[in-house]
């Protein structure tokens, strides 16, 4: 089995080109997938519940009468939770009350309104309101993710977001008591056993059942992020999220099975997963490909490992740290790990990131469940100017501006002169008619 990273070194020559090649990957949507779910939505939109009623039988052998036989009602939620073992019970109800902590702390640095009075008593602003109705996307079918039920609903519960609507496929009608736990913990208000595109295009349309949301977000397959780019702009969506990464800054300090199970962690996602070490130590390297030639036939998603290690991951000899931090800000990875004995001291180095993890004992997979700040993360290099997942993205920020008549009197001279000369004089004249000496009207600027 072919699974090692191709193995790089920054001194040789075609170092830059070879790095490229190996970061690139394709975002184009096939041409079939595309025109499908344009299909579905345009169905949707067009019959409502029963579109989505036909499409759950179809894709998900999920026949129902109706749109209530596909909702979960609050006692199925909470009866989910409390028949799970209590060890499970108990590290969702941690994983939960961690993740809310951190994005209530979250909501009072960031999401609170604000508002001063300048000299002259005009009083100037942000209004911080949540939005009214979000939908949350979880996947279903052969994986389970109660995480993305509380990473996605839990900011939106603490932002104030009024209803919370859950969608989740359950193929052949397999309910994860994991996934209703969560959404029980998470404060779900309502949920529906529908997924794909049309679980999409339900929430962006509304249905006779489901209500229009105001913005979705969470992952999903090829189809779900179709839907969510085709329904952008009639509701406000999270991001498309390419495959997972996971870059590793590394000093030689770190066990290398440590190391090579984190190069893991994200690789066992799918094949195009992307897995990436920079070390200026050549010799640790060495060890690193020993322990993932070592440890990897005892992994059950070895197949999946090993095509992701060969097709995209990469092991990289840097010249110095200071080196690896300038690479890693460059690839601007979703995770990233400074597993090193001074993590304090690269962490100002390092500018782009979904997510830095620092010190060896900070794995990556602790942030996906249970350390508390958001496991939904930008990939594909857009952490260079997008952020994780947070109750900002279910806020939105109105300004405040009361002018007192001392203002109107500077403010108004100062927007008619602009607004003459843009040969807006409608605009101009609103501002003089506020004025204790109008002015004649201007007809040029």
């Amino acid at each position: 089995m072919q699974a090692q990273p191709l193995l790089l070194s920054t001194a040789q020559p075609d170092f830059d080109a070879a790095l490229q090649a190996r970061l690139q990957w394709s975002a184009d949507t096939d041409a079939a997938i595309e025109q499908r779910v344009a299909d579905i939505l345009a169905d949707v939109r067009a019959r409502g519940d029963a579109a989505v009623l036909h499409y759950t039988q179809r894709f998900d052998a999920l026949a129902a009468p109706d749109m209530k036989a596909l909702e979960l009602t609050q006692a199925e939620l909470q009866a989910a939770f409390e028949s799970l073992p209590a060890a499970q019970r108990e590290a969702l109800q941690s994983a939960a009350d961690r993740v809310r902590a951190y994005h209530e702390a979250q909501k009072k640095a960031c999401g609170e309104s604000w508002s001063y009075r300048d000299a002259d008593g005009t009083l100037l602003g942000q209004k911080v309101t949540a939005l009214d109705r979000v939908g949350i996307y979880v996947p279903g079918g052969k994986a389970a993710y109660p995480s993305s039920v509380l990473m996605n609903a839990i900011p939106a519960q603490v932002a104030g977001v009024a209803e919370i609507l859950m969608v989740v496929p359950t193929p052949g009608g397999e309910k994860n008591p994991l996934v209703l736990a969560a959404a029980h913990l998470a404060g779900v208000s309502r949920a529906f056993t529908v997924g794909g595109a049309q679980a999409v295009g339900a929430l962006a349309y509304g249905t006779q059942t489901v209500p229009k949301v105001d913005k979705i977000t969470g992952p999903g397959n090829a189809y779900v992020a179709a839907a969510k780019r085709r329904v952008f702009g009639t509701v406000g969506i999270d991001m498309i999220a390419g495959p997972s990464e996971i870059l590793v800054l590394a000093d030689g300090s770190t066990p290398a099975d440590w190391v090579a199970m984190d190069l893991f962690s994200q690789a066992e996602h799918d094949e195009l997963a992307q897995s990436i070490l920079l070390c200026p130590d050549a010799d640790y390297i060495a060890q690193v490909q020993q322990a993932i030639e070592r440890l990897l036939p005892q992994m059950p998603r070895a197949d999946i490992i090993a095509k992701s290690l060969s097709g995209r991951g990469a092991l990289i000899h840097t010249r110095s740290m200071e080196e690896a931090c300038a690479i890693s800000n460059r690839i601007a990875p979703e995770h990233l790990e400074v597993s090193s004995l001074s993590p304090g001291q690269w962490e100002p180095l390092l500018h782009h990131a979904g997510a830095i993890f620092l010190g060896a004992y900070t794995s990556e997979s602790l942030g996906d469940y249970c350390a508390g700040p958001n496991h939904v993360l930008p990939t594909s290099g857009t952490a260079r100017f997008s952020s994780p997942l947070g109750v900002y993205d279910f806020q939105k920020r109105s300004s405040l501006i009361e002018v007192s008549h001392s203002g109107a009197q500077t403010l108004g001279l100062i927007a008619a002169e602009l607004a003459y000369g843009e040969g807006l004089q409608a605009h101009a004249r609103a501002a003089e008619l506020r004025l204790d000496r109008v002015p004649p009207m201007r007809t040029t600027p």
